[in-house]
């Protein structure tokens, strides 16, 4: 059914987590793909003792050229981005499944919710040693956002043929900060215009759990801080907010495709302040990639 490629680095037990989630609350079978970014605990061997597909590289690619890499492995028409520290609620896939076919066309770009450290605030534990699994199988869809406008990134799911028109992941934006908005903005490009939030499509999303491990670590770089902010608005000319804000209208209750964006003086006062934090990025301060 899909490919699910997982991003992962020294991650072994929440990535086992995930990838067991997968198996047990899905109604169909699907393909798992790991990128494995160094893997000094383990990792490989799990997944080869598993049997299952992964990419490697032997340093931090990050998300973007791990994504780009796995993805060439892909066996299915249909690409989901996960982290390797989500657990995917029951019935996650029929949930995508249903919407797809319900669109009928292959432009589009859906994404689920994430619970805990998203819009569903939802405590099952905070890390995998609190982790209450049995909470979040009898109560998780007790727990309701709606379905809205935009992306909460991950996990996504759009077609092969999308992915790779529009190239995957770009990968100026190591480790991956700004990649998703850059990517919706590709998309957006190519005339896509359905980018919806599925509200029943759920994960529990443990958060940032790498980034927080290598924080501050002298030569791992697990987050870039607002540098992918920068490059997005060098490269497409407005800053990431008034892309989700005025293209995507990111958060609101989904009430069909979007259309071009309203012009108004509010769009073009905002305009104007994308505009000047352009001319100093690039021409005063001097920012590089």
């Amino acid at each position: 059914m899909f490919s699910i490629i997982i991003p992962t680095f020294n991650n072994l037990d929440y990535l086992k987590l995930c990838i067991k989630s997968i198996r047990q609350n899905s109604k169909y079978t699907h393909q798992i793909i790991p990128h494995v970014n160094i893997g000094e605990d383990g990792t490989c061997d799990f997944l080869r003792g598993e049997n299952i597909d992964f990419t490697f590289t032997k340093y931090n690619s990050g998300i973007c050229e791990g994504m780009n890499r796995a993805s060439k492995k892909s066996k299915f028409k249909y690409i989901l981005y996960s982290h390797d520290d989500f657990y995917f609620c029951p019935n996650w896939d029929e949930v995508l499944k249903n919407e797809v076919d319900t669109i009928g066309h292959n432009n589009f770009y859906l994404s689920g919710v994430m619970m805990n450290n998203g819009p569903i605030r939802f405590n099952a534990g905070s890390d995998i040693k609190n982790f209450d699994e049995n909470k979040v199988l009898n109560e998780y869809q007790n727990y309701n956002h709606y379905d809205f406008q935009g992306s909460t990134w991950a996990p996504h799911l759009l077609h092969r043929d999308l992915w790779d028109k529009v190239g995957g992941f770009s990968e100026e934006f190591f480790p991956g900060t700004g990649s998703d908005p850059d990517l919706n903005m590709k998309l957006w490009q190519e005339g896509v215009r359905v980018f919806k939030g599925l509200n029943n499509c759920k994960v529990y999303h443990f958060g940032s759990i790498v980034t927080r491990k290598y924080k501050n670590h002298p030569t791992i770089i697990t987050e870039s801080g607002s540098k992918g902010g920068k490059i997005f608005l060098l490269k497409w000319g407005i800053t990431i907010k008034f892309f989700k804000k005025f293209y995507l209208r990111s958060d609101q209750k989904y009430d069909g495709p979007l259309n071009k964006p309203v012009k108004n003086l509010n769009f073009f006062t905002k305009l104007m302040l994308c505009k000047l934090n352009y001319i100093y990025l690039k021409l005063i301060n001097n920012f590089k990639k």
